[in-house]
């Protein structure tokens, strides 16, 4: 699906969304879109922050303070020991994965190894993670990992309700998003697409996963996360995504400022390589950006921001051309592929009127340098 100036110019479905029954993908399919629920669970937490809950330099421990007292691996001249934090993690490093929340498993001790699985809810799960150590210094660098999932339990904890609740009452609902949820309802699992695997270097697919495991959440049957566990349709991540290109309005619904939107999308995460994408990207609150076309691997403007998800599912906005772009697939392992890169390379090329060497802004907010 690719969209400009509001106006959808291209949607189209392709390929099976069921092989074993020769059943075609639709334009209401509905897939698991991984990752891609971490930009929807930090617009939540964002509009919390537009209310006045919190600074995004307040400690996360105003809100979780089970979490105070966090070590921090150091590997120096002296070897691998653990130090006090020199500082607390605050909103803003949970918003842009520098928290240092995902120490690395060879460093942990064999008690600590058990402490990592996924237990019945996020809000145990987090507890139960509560004595490990940070991988490093929270805001020192950028490491891609769990941190949506504490944005999950902050929106929790402030708002007092269930992440599920708040999702579909304060975007889903407001944004008409009929079809994004965390459990499928039953009238609508038919819709939902298989998810399927390479089986070796011919790179034929085996089925690895049914519609019929959308009867619970993705990682347990009451676990509602921030890193994962949303199921969406192309049509409904573009409600959300035009959302956030018209800067925080759609059809007269206003769920952000222009100013937290462009707050989002400009660069959080320093100087330092976003090795996720590699080079010529940095990170928002929830977004990675383009900040370097000519190093970056997708042929994005600069100021575009994006987020894909582990099964091939991507989005990107392009607030300089005013253009989105979304691919919804199912596949496990999608390395190897090049067609998300190759959805960029189209959509620009088709471009005959481009903006990008003129003043221009989006519903009231700059273009970023």
């Amino acid at each position: 699906m690719v969209s400009r100036n509001g106006k959808i110019i291209h949607f189209d479905s392709q390929g099976w969304k069921d092989k074993e029954s020769d059943e075609a993908m639709t334009d209401d399919t509905i897939f698991f879109i991984m990752s891609m629920t971490k930009p929807i669970v930090s617009t939540a937490l964002m509009m919390l922050y537009e209310q006045g809950h919190f600074l995004l330099t307040d400690p996360i421990t105003d809100w979780i303070p089970e979490l105070q007292g966090k070590e921090v691996i150091v590997n120096d001249e002296f070897g691998t020991h653990r130090v006090p934090s020199d500082r607390p993690i605050n909103f803003r490093h949970v918003l842009s994965h520098t928290s240092g929340l995902d120490p690395s498993r060879n460093e942990l001790t064999q008690e600590e190894l058990k402490l990592l699985g996924r237990t019945n809810t996020l809000v145990e799960t987090i507890l139960q993670r509560g004595p490990l150590p940070l991988a490093f210094h929270p805001g020192d660098s950028w490491q891609y990992g769990s941190s949506t999932d504490y944005v999950a339990l902050l929106v929790e904890r402030i708002a007092g309700v269930p992440l599920k609740d708040y999702l579909q009452r304060m975007i889903f609902d407001p944004l008409m998003m009929e079809d994004t949820f965390y459990v499928v309802p039953q009238g609508k699992r038919h819709r939902v697409s298989n998810v399927y695997s390479p089986s070796g270097p011919g790179q034929t697919i085996e089925l690895a996963r049914t519609p019929e495991y959308s009867a619970q959440p993705f990682f347990g049957s009451d676990y509602y996360g921030g890193v994962a566990g949303l199921y969406s349709t192309a049509s409904d991540y573009w409600r959300f995504s035009q959302m956030l290109l018209n800067g925080g309005e759609l059809d007269g619904v206003r769920l952000l400022s222009p100013k937290t939107v462009n707050l989002m999308i400009s660069n959080h995460s320093g100087d330092g390589e976003v090795y996720i994408r590699g080079p010529g990207y940095t990170f928002g609150l929830g977004f990675g950006i383009v900040s370097d076309a000519g190093q970056a691997r997708d042929p994005l403007t600069p100021g575009t921001f994006s987020w894909g998800g582990a099964w091939g599912t991507i989005f990107w906005v392009d607030p300089v051309e005013n253009m989105i772009g979304i691919m919804m697939t199912q596949i496990t392992s999608y390395n190897h592929l090049t067609v998300r890169q190759e959805l960029g390379v189209t959509a620009m090329q088709a471009i005959i009127d481009s903006y990008s060497n003129k003043p221009f802004s989006v519903r009231g907010y700059p273009v970023l340098d």
